[in-house]
């Protein structure tokens, strides 16, 4: 069964797709676990879908805010129509947007957190690594991959946990941060990063300012892509 969803999903459009018990997730922070969800979730599935390596070679301003947005957007539909199959199975799932919408925001502090913390989700399933930028890290696509998340009710067995490719000693995301927002702890401060980073034209079009934490990564394109 697990194989058979795998495949469906990566027919609906993922490029990786990965599986966790329900086990896997009892220390997660209380309000935002699967079960504090969805109390009858047995499997956590998530999907990638990555981000060209294109967008990583020009500003990212203009082009790279507007189809890092469409990723996004592309791995809510992935995960709609994974979905949908997976309902043909008799099994019941639920879709969660891989981005927005969510609650919690500190207004204060220009900090918010997800329904889930999608990339625990993505570790706990097998898809990577959290690398001292404190992103997602995939030994084949590197940084790329954005993330969705399926609960199901039905109980399969965990992936293996993921190689971490995050080079020991490099600091290079650290330093290259204009908003000094990374810490060494592994942790950003949502505030400087949101500082430099997101802002709007004059005509009122989003915009991203600041993608270094992703294209500085020796590994953003996955393991042996050292430069």
């Amino acid at each position: 069964m697990k194989e058979k969803i795998r495949e469906l999903v990566i027919k609906a459009g993922a490029d990786v797709c990965g599986f966790a018990s329900i086990d896997r997730f009892d220390s997660v922070e209380a309000g935002f676990g699967p079960l504090d969800i969805w109390p009858d979730c047995r499997t956590v599935i998530c999907l990638g879908v990555a981000l060209p390596k294109g967008l990583y070679c020009v500003p990212s301003r203009m082009i790279y805010a507007r189809y890092n947005e469409l990723v996004c957007d592309m791995s809510d539909n992935v995960a709609l129509r994974s979905v949908k199959e997976i309902e043909k199975l008799g099994i019941t799932a639920v879709p969660l947007p891989s981005d927005g919408p969510y609650d919690y925001w500190d207004a204060e502090k220009k900090k918010g957190k997800g329904l889930v913390s999608i990339k625990e989700m993505a570790v706990e399933c097998g898809l990577g690594s959290i690398g001292k930028n404190t992103m997602l890290i995939n030994p084949k696509f590197g940084n790329r991959l954005n993330i969705g998340v399926i609960f199901i009710d039905y109980e399969l067995e965990s992936d293996p946990y993921a190689e971490d490719i995050c080079i020991p000693g490099c600091t290079r995301c650290i330093e290259n941060c204009p908003g000094h927002a990374i810490g060494e702890n592994g942790r950003v401060n949502q505030l400087l990063c949101r500082e430099q980073t997101y802002h709007q034209t004059e005509r009122g079009f989003s915009v991203v300012d600041c993608n270094r934490c992703r294209t500085m990564c020796p590994v953003r394109f996955g393991a042996g892509s050292h430069k």
